[in-house]
């Protein structure tokens, strides 16, 4: 249960939701990504605020990419296939719907913002998990949406998959034309560079939030968790590990 959430994601910001497993992580998507009204205070999503519009439209301007819509995706379809049919928020076959060239064209780049473009003409079941990750999230691109929402997409991953997954997040951070996204993971170590503030959460409860530099410090981290951790900054990228003592 969340409580006392007070979060605010400007236009072009690109956001970590950080937490334990339990700590209101996916609630808080769900109310982001409209499936889920929150049982008191105001939610505004894209300047519309929820029980006063309709989600339908809502969630059309959203991009989302988590364990449910992945599941849905057909093993027989090539990448580009898959890609495309995110025109019409559907899984279904390309022959369902009406294609034009430039949807073509437009699901080609949508890979190719994601380093994925030689997986173009693969089939989804012959893909790595690392490799299925990166089509579904150039997938959530293609109705070129205004938000963008990660869900663990690096849960699962080895550490080669997991590092080029970030490889490709940070190149859409870098991307002026990307949409405001947010990323949720419990690991300091899948931030991408490029993606520069944080939310901490804890109990439902919001531990820090602002830009990860100034708030990412041991205090936070240990608090999010529960237990004394240690975390450091290694050029664009984060570590932590554990530590024996109680932090000084």
């Amino acid at each position: 249960m969340l409580s006392d959430v007070d979060w605010v994601v400007y236009p072009g910001q690109h956001w970590v939701v950080f937490g334990a497993n339990g700590s209101g992580k996916t609630t808080l998507m769900e109310v982001v990504s409209t499936y889920l009204f929150p049982s008191k205070g105001s939610v505004s999503i894209l300047g519309e605020q929820l029980g006063r519009t309709d989600a339908r439209l809502l969630r059309a301007r959203i991009g989302y990419v988590g364990p449910g819509p992945s599941s849905l995706v057909r093993q027989s379809f090539t990448a580009v296939e898959i890609v495309v049919t995110g025109r019409h928020a559907s899984f279904v076959g390309s022959k369902w719907h009406h294609y034009t060239d430039r949807d073509w064209d437009h699901a080609r780049l949508c890979l190719e913002r994601l380093h994925a473009s030689d997986l173009a003409d693969r089939r989804y079941a012959t893909l790595s998990e690392g490799e299925k990750k990166r089509v579904v999230i150039a997938r959530s691109l293609m109705s070129e949406p205004e938000l963008l929402v990660l869900d663990e997409p690096g849960s699962a991953l080895d550490l080669g998959a997991r590092e080029r997954l970030i490889e490709s997040l940070t190149a859409l951070a870098a991307d002026a034309d990307a949409p405001s996204s947010i990323l949720v993971t419990h690991h300091v170590e899948e931030i991408p560079p490029g993606f520069r503030h944080i939310l901490m959460l804890a109990s439902g409860k919001v531990v820090a939030a602002g830009i990860i530099t100034d708030v990412l410090t041991p205090t936070t981290l240990s608090d999010t968790f529960g237990m004394p951790l240690q975390v450091e900054r290694i050029g664009e990228r984060w570590r932590a590990w554990g530590l024996t003592g109680p932090i000084r």
